[in-house]
């Protein structure tokens, strides 16, 4: 999803799913500080969705490639692998020593058995100097079963573990705070109530769910996390930092 323009007022389905729209906005910018012929990483690639932002760059892909995309409980009824370089577990991936200049590392972490030793590995393929893009979620539903198993990355995982392992926290920023989480959280609401209970057109719920999923809504809520950004919410930070010499 591209990010909305001066010329392009955000439209109620983005601003309800900033959670990803953000993301990939902050992946495209990744994508264009690199410089052509990065030798980049995508751990987790899954369908590979961020391949063409890197076309510039000597691209490649890992996955484990074991989640099917049919658990109960998963809006990914329809997932695909893309190309992938390396089908392997995330904490030991078949490449050299600082064979990369960069890695991409996206709503991966909760996903794996051992995310600290994910974040070695990271550090381990990264060549002095090189960087490491990463996200995961603060808080979330469980999704792609039975493989999810942490939630509640917070700074502090960062600051204590990107340390251990070698990597210097360069910025970390989060991905909405709590006004944005609630109108995510409100319009999900919805939407299971009205798969539940098929209200008449003159129910007052009707009206009550008018009212919850009105575009100004959306836009009041978005405005209002910008004006008040509550720190102790977020469904998630994007983190970047460096590979420290001698590490």
């Amino acid at each position: 999803m591209t990010s909305p323009s001066k010329n392009h007022p955000p439209t109620l389905a983005e601003l309800v799913n900033f959670n990803r729209g953000q993301r990939d906005a902050w992946v495209a910018s990744v994508a264009r500080r690199l410089p052509p012929g990065t030798r980049i990483l995508d751990i987790g690639a899954g369908p590979c969705r961020y391949r063409p932002l890197f076309a510039h760059c000597a691209y490649q892909a890992q996955d484990f490639a074991q989640y099917d995309g049919s658990n109960a409980g998963s809006p990914d009824h329809d997932w695909h692998y893309g190309e992938l370089d390396y089908v392997c577990d995330a904490s030991a991936i078949p490449a050299p020593d600082a064979s990369f200049d960069a890695i991409l590392c996206t709503e991966v972490l909760e996903h794996v058995p051992d995310p600290v030793r994910v974040l070695g590995e990271i550090s381990r393929l990264l060549r002095p100097g090189g960087q490491a893009f990463l996200s995961a979620p603060l808080g979330s539903g469980l999704h792609q079963q039975p493989y999810h198993f942490y939630g509640g990355f917070t700074p502090y995982f960062y600051q204590r573990f990107l340390a251990q392992n070698g990597l210097a926290l360069v910025k970390i920023e989060a991905n909405g705070h709590y006004f944005r989480w609630m109108l995510q959280e409100i319009h999900r609401a919805v939407g299971i109530l009205q798969k539940a209970y098929h209200y008449p057109h003159w129910h007052p719920m009707r009206w009550v769910f008018r009212i919850f999923t009105n575009y100004r809504v959306a836009v009041w809520l978005s405005e209002l996390d910008d004006r008040l950004p509550v720190e102790a919410f977020s469904v998630g930070y994007h983190v970047e930092a460096v590979k420290k010499s001698g590490s």
